[in-house]
């Protein structure tokens, strides 16, 4: 997801039995205020499944933002329903989680990426995992699978030899 998409994903729009995220809306900036909108393009409009692992981290925070907002209510007018808040239950500013990403990335003695990165960390460990480029495309929200194979044409050029072997393995009955 994009970073607006993340901190515009609202609890309603997690499906926990159906393991999916719907994203329907984003949080940006403009002249410093956030602002809630549309994403980015149409087909940035998308429902995401989701695995196990993050189905269980969005389950704990859940339980850990409703702690939290009990707990600031006295000084928190906030009733909204997003996933990403901070302690007071008031929307994330963009530019905090990208900092906030960088210091974890730097206590954890990380090479720096930045969060948008991820993204690409993502796009590409779908394809080379042999993810199909349409799906991959989904996922992202790219508005073409073009766009997603033109972005990671690396990557395309490193499966070929795989694809070589896969394709004389069904052919021949075994690869050498």
């Amino acid at each position: 997801m994009r970073r607006g998409e993340v901190l515009g994903l609202c609890w309603e729009d997690v499906d926990f039995s159906g393991r999916a995220l719907s994203i329907v809306q984003t949080l940006t900036t403009v002249r410093g205020d956030t602002h809630i909108g549309p994403p980015k393009t149409g087909k940035s409009r998308r429902r995401v499944s989701i695995d196990a692992v993050t189905l269980e981290a969005l389950k704990a925070h859940r339980k850990r933002q409703r702690l939290e907002r009990m707990a600031a209510a006295e000084v928190s007018s906030n009733t909204g329903d997003l996933v990403f808040t901070d302690e007071l239950g008031e929307p994330v500013h963009p530019n905090h989680l990208a900092q906030s990403f960088d210091r974890i990335v730097r206590r954890a003695e990380l090479p720096r990426i930045r969060l948008h990165d991820l993204r690409h960390s993502y796009a590409t460990l779908a394809l080379k995992a042999g993810v199909h480029p349409k799906i991959v495309s989904e996922r992202l929200g790219h508005s073409t699978i073009a766009m997603t194979l033109d972005l990671y044409s690396h990557v395309a050029q490193g499966l070929d030899a795989d694809a070589a072997e896969l394709v004389a393995a069904r052919l021949y009955g075994s690869s050498k």
